[in-house]
This record gives structure tokens, sequence and C-alpha cells, in this order.
């Protein structure tokens, strides 16, 4: 690892996480962050048959910072070990009763420790599960098998959480790729509200009827909060199969949408991808009421030998001069443009032709080109921004494990290195 070169006082620093003025920073030293630091020493959370070990990692699926302390990061897991089994909208869950948790982890001597875990509960303070929802709570379609090859029953407490907020007073929202739900929880991980297309959540608050037509498993991949502290907003990981899933097929057109806290009004907006044949958008973060970053990938490796990743690249956007294209009618395909829906309208020509202007888009950093060492995974999912302009990225390591194309898991091992994926995270100074 390269010399630690990013400093940041942390007397004194302000939190782009809507921290209250009554925080105060508990250190007065200055924190100096590496260029990567991983997390140490993974437990282990299951071996299978074939001798594959599957790691209680999966902590990069979104990273927040902690306001009070710049030495702490909050990381989220998803839904747990899973894999695509070989039949038809089949998934293989490895350890159907893991449950989603954030985990408390500590940059100490260059590496981060875990410090504590939230485990995500209902509101009866159940653990919640990351199986598939039923029908008409969220259901995506995916039928989840174990590993022995049996059928598991969907749950209503699954969540496949993605997008991670930690709110001035300690409590959490996240967001997911099941309903898509949006789920507020306190600072112990047990539920106060579950807000959802389909009105089965905790509390009477819904999301737009046009999100029920995310593609599986590329539901809300980000969520952030502006630094008043007042609005939630999230993205769409993919275009949505609306109406139907052939609309997705060349599509470039993601929404993001924009929740108020107080009253649950919603707006939605475009924006469009540099191209289809990417994985989609993996974070959005607030560095104002207007203007964001986004993660917009491929699903490639860094650094591979052979077919080596091209474009995972931080973008800044600003929905200022956007075009909110919320259906006041509420209905389930959302408003149309000349008959169509924005995701049929499907690029910037057929977006600008409907009158319909999409967020702008900046470059701001190319993970492929400007961190001081390759970055090696497929995955880059979480971001946060330190005072002083330092972005915080982080990896989602799958718990170690990947497809091995026969229902099963084989070793995730990175190409440039043929080391186990686990959790890092990467400190780089950026110019907004």
């Amino acid at each position: 690892m390269k010399k630690p070169v990013l400093a940041l006082l942390a007397l004194g620093a302000l939190s782009f996480n809507a921290c209250k003025k009554s925080e105060k920073v508990v250190v007065d030293q200055p924190i100096v962050y590496p260029d990567m630091a991983e997390a140490s020493d993974p437990a282990l959370l299951m071996t299978t048959a074939a001798g594959v070990k599957v790691y209680n990692g999966g902590f990069g699926s979104a990273v927040a910072a902690d306001p009070t302390d710049p030495a702490v990061f909050y990381l989220l897991t998803d839904r747990g070990p899973n894999v695509a089994g070989t039949v038809a909208n089949s998934i293989i869950i490895g350890k159907p009763d893991f449950t989603p948790a954030i985990g408390k982890f500590r940059l100490k001597d260059g590496k981060l420790v875990l410090e504590s875990t939230i485990n995500l509960k209902n509101a009866a303070g159940a653990n919640l599960n990351g199986l598939p929802n039923p029908a008409g709570a969220g259901a995506t379609g995916e039928i989840p098998y174990d590993l022995s090859g049996a059928t598991i029953a969907p749950s209503a407490d699954g969540l496949d959480s993605e997008g991670l907020v930690r709110a001035a007073d300690g409590s959490f929202w996240v967001s997911d790729e099941y309903g898509p739900h949006i789920v507020h929880f306190d600072a112990t991980g047990k539920t106060i509200e579950r807000i959802n297309p389909f009105g089965t959540g905790t509390g009477n608050r819904t999301l737009p009827l046009v999100f029920a037509k995310r593609r599986p498993n590329r539901g809300m991949e980000g969520l952030t909060i502006t630094p008043d502290g007042k609005t939630l907003v999230g993205i769409m990981q993919s275009p949505m199969y609306n109406p139907v899933k052939a609309s997705a097929t060349g599509s470039v057109v993601l929404r993001i949408l924009t929740f108020d806290i107080a009253s649950g009004a919603t707006k939605q907006y475009i924006y469009l991808m540099d191209d289809a044949s990417l994985t989609g958008c993996s974070e959005i973060l607030a560095v104002s009421a207007t203007q964001f970053l986004t993660i917009e990938r491929d699903g490639l490796y860094g650094g591979a030998p052979t077919t080596p990743a091209t474009f995972k690249k931080i973008f800044k956007i600003d929905i200022s001069g956007a075009t909110d294209v919320s259906d006041p009618a509420n209905s389930a395909t959302g408003k149309l443009f000349g008959g169509k829906t924005p995701e049929e309208l499907a690029n910037a020509a057929g977006i600008s032709g409907a009158g319909i202007v999409p967020v702008t888009k900046t470059l701001v950093l190319d993970l492929l080109k400007d961190l001081p060492t390759v970055y090696p995974h497929d995955k880059a999912e979480g971001i946060a921004l330190q005072p002083g302009n330092i972005l915080v990225i982080s990896n989602d390591d799958d718990f170690g494990v990947v497809d091995n194309g026969a229902s099963s898991f084989a070793q995730k091992l990175l190409p440039s290195s043929g080391t186990v994926d686990h959790n890092r995270l990467y400190f780089k100074k950026i110019t907004l």
C-alpha cells in the first residue's frame, strides 16, 4: 500500500450527512487517510460442501461517514451470499437465515476494524432476512433455492439492502432492490417505517406505483439525504421494465426519486447512463440540495489480464434544471410522453424530443485511471465525502463468492492478484 497522503483535521469537521449542530467531533488530532484500507480478518460465515469459504463480509453495498468521528464508517450488507441458479428466474441463497446488517468500522493502523454490527429488524424487533418478497409485497419473480436444491418460501421481511443514510439523530434510512423499499431504522436497527409502492409497509406512506416496474436485482441501488436532512434522494440501478421487460433493452434512462421526509411528497427526474451495456448506477451522494455524486460502472474487474474493466466513473450531477416527470395520477406506468414511458424513449434524442430535460452530468473521477493503484474490483458500490473533498469509495465483495455455473458457489478471486475479494475503502481527494 502506498504511503498515506490524505489528512483531515478532525476538530470542527463538518459533514454532508446532515449532522446536528450539537454533535461534536470526539477526537482532536489529525487523521491520516491511507490510499486504501481493507477490512481486517473477516470472520468465516460458512464453508460449502465443496470447501468454498463464505466470509462474513458483504459490507460494501453502501458506506456512510460518522459526523462525530472521521475514523468511523458505517458499511451495509446486501441480502447475503447468493448466486444465480441454472433454472430460469432462480436464485441460490447460501444462508437463508442471513440478516442484512450495518457494520460499524473504525480505521485503525491502516485497516478497517469491525467494532460492532447492527442487525436490521422488523417493527416487532425480529431479524429481517434477505429472501425475496411474496406477491403483492415486492416480489421480483425470483425463485429462491438453498444449496441443497430445496425451494425456500418468500418472506415479507426480506430486504435486499443497497443504499444507506445515517441521519442526524443516529437513525438510518436504507433502500433496497426488491420492492423497492425505503426503510427507516432506529439506531439499534429496528424498523420505524417501511415505504414501498404497494402500501404493504409499516405506516401508510407509499412510493409512486411506477417504481414497482423496477428490474429484478436492479432496484433502488443508491440512497442519500440532502445536507439539510429534509429530503431523501434515491436512484434506480438500471432502466425499469416500463411498461414491459423489452422497454429496457437498449435504454439508458434511469430514474431519480426525491422523497420529502416530512410530507412524503415525491418528485422524479431522468438520469442518462453513458452506455446501455453498463451495469448501471451503484450509488448517489448529496453534496448540496440539488447536486449529487453518482457511481456508474460496468461489471468487470479492474486490472484483469483478459477482458478488464473499462468503465467505472464518478459523476457530479445537478437536478435543478431537470424536468420533473412525476405522474399526478400515479398510474402503474407513470407519466407518458407522446404515449411512451421515459424508458421507451431510450436515449438522449428520445428524451429531448419528448421535451424532457435530464439531469446534467460532469465527470469527477475515473476509478480505473485516477487512483494511485489499480482498482481491482468489479463492484464499486458506495461513496461518502469527508471534509476537504476526500472521497471514500467502498466495494461489494459478495462475501468472497461468485457463481460456479452449477447452482453453487466458487471463490471470488481478484484476477489482478489471485486473492479473495474483501471489503475495502479507497480514499481520494477530488475537485468538485
